[in-house]
């Protein structure tokens, strides 16, 4: 019997790594930006369950105990009602994060819109849209941010309610006021796509304009999306802190970080520690929101790596 052995070689070949893959090893590199994702997690974590572990009701009033610096019974200190001043942060929170990525998602939504048709199909309609989005650009956004405040904040709070009229206009202007970087983006990203040889041989086999906006080149210019999504969150959150500072936003029974600065404006010297606890909440949310944002456009930057 005649035995035939058969040696097998095995070849290593380098493994292929997805976009994600290749992105989240480029993003781990940045201390910086994973610093920023894990004070970002820690600070949603405690809005979301914070909540439920800390029941002292942030509505509570308790005169005997107004304006109470810090101690065990209550960690932040309480305001000028009594009320307790971290439960009012946790609740705030909810409020300040959910306006942020609502707001976003109405600038990404609008921006994406406009940049593609601009983009995708060029003239006269690139000339009217990116025409629209200068003359917002040039618009001074908070003289407009207070004067559309002011015109329909009555209308919408007695057609919605004072706290979901508030929260629906707020989400609204905001966004509609921060979507002129993403369609500029965009824009610029479909003019060099639309260029590259696969969409002309999408193209040759009779794919229509709408496949090819959708499934063709818009999954390739999600990278500076992305990054403008993640950056448009703080901007919101420092527009939301912004009106309810001037007390334009929520009710005041409401307590989101920036009406927790407004009611604080008049107690900065005796009481300090009103100003300082949703000021650094802001603070450290849109510095570690803006953290990961650079660090996304490092990661998904093809010239970095």
């Amino acid at each position: 019997m005649k035995l035939i052995q058969s040696s097998k070689t095995t070849s290593h070949s380098p493994k292929s790594r997805s976009l994600i893959e290749t992105a989240w090893r480029q993003f781990k590199r940045d201390k910086i930006a994973v610093l920023g994702i894990l004070i970002l997690s820690l600070m949603m974590i405690a809005v979301m369950v914070g909540p439920w572990i800390y029941v002292i009701r942030p509505t509570e009033i308790d005169f005997v105990n107004a304006l109470s610096p810090p101690s065990w019974k209550h960690p932040l200190g309480t305001n000028d009602l009594g009320q307790d001043q971290l439960a009012r942060l946790l609740i705030g929170g909810r409020v300040s994060l959910t306006v942020g990525v609502a707001a976003m998602v109405v600038a990404i939504l609008f921006g994406t819109i406009v940049g593609a048709i601009a983009g995708f199909y060029g003239g006269i309609l690139d000339t009217l849209l990116m025409g629209l989005t200068d003359l917002f650009i040039s618009l001074p956004q908070l003289p407009v941010l207070l004067l559309v405040i002011y015109l329909f904040r009555e209308p919408i709070k007695k057609n919605a309610g004072p706290e979901v009229g508030i929260f629906l206009l707020i989400i609204i202007v905001v966004g509609g006021l921060n979507w002129m970087s993403v369609a500029r983006l965009v824009r610029a990203s479909f003019l060099t796509t639309k260029e590259q040889d696969f969409v002309t041989a999408a193209k040759a086999i009779g794919a229509s304009s709408h496949r090819l906006i959708w499934l063709h080149i818009l999954p390739n210019v999600l990278s500076p999306v992305i990054v403008a999504a993640t950056l448009a969150v703080g901007t919101a959150i420092i527009t939301e802190s912004t009106l309810s500072f001037l007390g334009l936003g929520f009710p005041p029974d409401v307590p989101t970080w920036g009406r927790m600065l407004y009611d604080a404006q008049n107690y900065l010297e005796t009481a300090p520690y009103l100003a300082l606890f949703p000021g650094l909440a802001i603070f450290l949310t849109v510095l570690s929101i803006n953290a990961i944002g650079d660090g996304l456009r490092d990661a998904l930057d093809p010239q970095s790596r």
